[in-house]
Protein backbone atom coordinates (compact mmCIF):
# COMPACT_ATOMS: atom_id res chain seq x y z
CA UNK A 1 0.00 0.00 0.00
CA UNK A 2 0.54 3.51 -0.65
CA UNK A 3 0.00 6.63 1.54
CA UNK A 4 -1.62 9.54 -0.32
CA UNK A 5 -1.09 12.36 1.39
CA UNK A 6 -4.47 13.79 2.55
CA UNK A 7 -6.28 10.79 1.07
CA UNK A 8 -5.86 7.43 2.79
CA UNK A 9 -4.03 4.77 1.47
CA UNK A 10 -3.64 3.00 -2.59
CA UNK A 11 -2.42 -0.39 -3.58
CA UNK A 12 0.55 0.46 -4.72
CA UNK A 13 -0.45 -2.64 -8.28
CA UNK A 14 -2.94 0.64 -9.29
CA UNK A 15 0.45 3.29 -9.72
CA UNK A 16 3.35 3.00 -12.40
CA UNK A 17 6.22 5.45 -11.77
CA UNK A 18 8.50 6.42 -14.91
CA UNK A 19 11.54 8.79 -14.19
CA UNK A 20 12.90 10.55 -17.44
CA UNK A 21 15.29 13.39 -18.10
CA UNK A 22 13.61 17.01 -16.62
CA UNK A 23 13.53 20.50 -18.77
CA UNK A 24 13.47 22.16 -15.34
CA UNK A 25 16.45 23.40 -12.98
CA UNK A 26 19.12 21.58 -12.82
CA UNK A 27 21.94 22.68 -15.16
CA UNK A 28 24.19 19.85 -16.26
CA UNK A 29 22.55 17.67 -13.83
CA UNK A 30 19.35 17.87 -16.29
CA UNK A 31 21.68 16.05 -18.86
CA UNK A 32 22.45 13.14 -16.85
CA UNK A 33 19.97 12.59 -14.36
CA UNK A 34 16.46 11.44 -14.96
CA UNK A 35 14.52 13.52 -12.32
CA UNK A 36 10.78 13.94 -13.61
CA UNK A 37 8.72 11.58 -12.20
CA UNK A 38 5.84 10.27 -14.44
CA UNK A 39 2.75 8.79 -12.27
CA UNK A 40 0.36 6.45 -13.93
CA UNK A 41 -2.75 5.79 -11.81
CA UNK A 42 -5.03 3.27 -12.60
CA UNK A 43 -9.09 5.28 -11.70
CA UNK A 44 -10.04 1.66 -11.01
CA UNK A 45 -7.02 1.03 -8.86
CA UNK A 46 -7.74 4.42 -6.52
CA UNK A 47 -11.27 2.76 -4.35
CA UNK A 48 -13.42 5.16 -5.57
CA UNK A 49 -17.55 4.50 -6.34
CA UNK A 50 -18.69 5.51 -9.28
CA UNK A 51 -19.88 8.84 -8.90
CA UNK A 52 -16.66 9.34 -7.63
CA UNK A 53 -14.78 8.23 -10.54
CA UNK A 54 -17.14 10.90 -12.28
CA UNK A 55 -15.83 13.57 -10.30
CA UNK A 56 -12.24 12.63 -10.18
CA UNK A 57 -12.21 12.39 -14.43
CA UNK A 58 -13.85 15.42 -14.40
CA UNK A 59 -11.12 17.46 -11.90
CA UNK A 60 -8.82 15.69 -13.50
CA UNK A 61 -9.55 16.77 -17.02
CA UNK A 62 -6.57 16.30 -19.58
CA UNK A 63 -4.88 14.67 -17.02
CA UNK A 64 -7.03 11.45 -17.27
CA UNK A 65 -6.99 9.52 -20.06
CA UNK A 66 -9.35 7.31 -22.15
CA UNK A 67 -7.78 3.77 -21.31
CA UNK A 68 -8.73 4.68 -17.52
CA UNK A 69 -5.49 6.27 -16.38
CA UNK A 70 -4.49 9.51 -14.37
CA UNK A 71 -1.16 10.95 -15.52
CA UNK A 72 1.03 12.70 -13.28
CA UNK A 73 4.14 14.59 -13.61
CA UNK A 74 6.18 16.76 -11.72
CA UNK A 75 9.52 18.06 -12.73
CA UNK A 76 9.70 21.41 -10.64
CA UNK A 77 12.72 20.24 -8.10
CA UNK A 78 15.98 18.63 -8.87
CA UNK A 79 15.48 15.41 -6.76
CA UNK A 80 13.75 12.54 -8.03
CA UNK A 81 12.22 11.78 -5.00
CA UNK A 82 11.08 15.14 -4.28
CA UNK A 83 9.59 15.13 -7.72
CA UNK A 84 8.03 11.69 -6.95
CA UNK A 85 6.59 13.11 -3.53
CA UNK A 86 4.74 15.68 -5.37
CA UNK A 87 3.01 13.36 -8.19
CA UNK A 88 1.61 11.84 -5.19
CA UNK A 89 0.27 14.86 -3.51
CA UNK A 90 -1.13 15.90 -6.60
CA UNK A 91 -2.91 12.69 -6.91
CA UNK A 92 -3.90 12.83 -3.01
CA UNK A 93 -5.22 16.55 -4.01
CA UNK A 94 -7.44 14.77 -6.71
CA UNK A 95 -9.15 12.00 -4.60
CA UNK A 96 -9.66 13.75 -2.03
CA UNK A 97 -11.72 16.51 -3.95
CA UNK A 98 -13.35 13.71 -5.85
CA UNK A 99 -14.48 11.94 -2.83
CA UNK A 100 -16.02 15.09 -1.29
CA UNK A 101 -19.35 15.46 -2.88
CA UNK A 102 -19.82 18.87 -3.70
CA UNK A 103 -23.39 21.13 -2.31
CA UNK A 104 -26.20 20.85 -3.93
CA UNK A 105 -27.60 24.16 -5.40
CA UNK A 106 -30.73 25.30 -3.87
CA UNK A 107 -32.84 27.93 -6.09
CA UNK A 108 -33.00 31.68 -4.13
CA UNK A 109 -35.54 34.40 -4.69
CA UNK A 110 -35.05 37.73 -3.38
CA UNK A 111 -37.93 38.55 -0.89
CA UNK A 112 -40.22 41.15 -1.88
CA UNK A 113 -38.54 43.89 0.30
CA UNK A 114 -35.38 43.36 -1.37
CA UNK A 115 -37.15 43.62 -4.56
CA UNK A 116 -39.03 47.04 -3.46
CA UNK A 117 -36.09 48.36 -1.86
CA UNK A 118 -33.68 47.44 -5.58
CA UNK A 119 -36.59 49.96 -7.67
CA UNK A 120 -36.65 52.28 -5.27
CA UNK A 121 -33.35 52.51 -5.79
CA UNK A 122 -33.07 52.48 -9.19
CA UNK A 123 -36.12 55.31 -9.21
CA UNK A 124 -34.15 57.09 -7.11
CA UNK A 125 -31.00 57.06 -9.13
CA UNK A 126 -32.80 57.93 -12.46
CA UNK A 127 -34.32 60.69 -10.47
CA UNK A 128 -30.55 61.71 -9.83
CA UNK A 129 -29.62 61.66 -13.44
CA UNK A 130 -32.98 63.18 -14.76
CA UNK A 131 -32.35 66.44 -12.40
CA UNK A 132 -28.77 66.76 -13.70
CA UNK A 133 -30.32 67.61 -17.17
CA UNK A 134 -31.02 71.12 -16.94
CA UNK A 135 -34.36 72.45 -18.91
CA UNK A 136 -35.02 71.33 -22.19
CA UNK A 137 -35.74 74.25 -24.81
Amino acid sequence: MVELPGAGRVAREALSWSFVRSAGPGGQNVNKRATKAVLRARIDGLGLSEPQRARLVHLAGSLATDAGEVIISSDSTRSQERNRDDCLRRLGDLVRRARTKPKTRRKTKPSKGAVQRRIDAKKQRGETKRRRRGPID
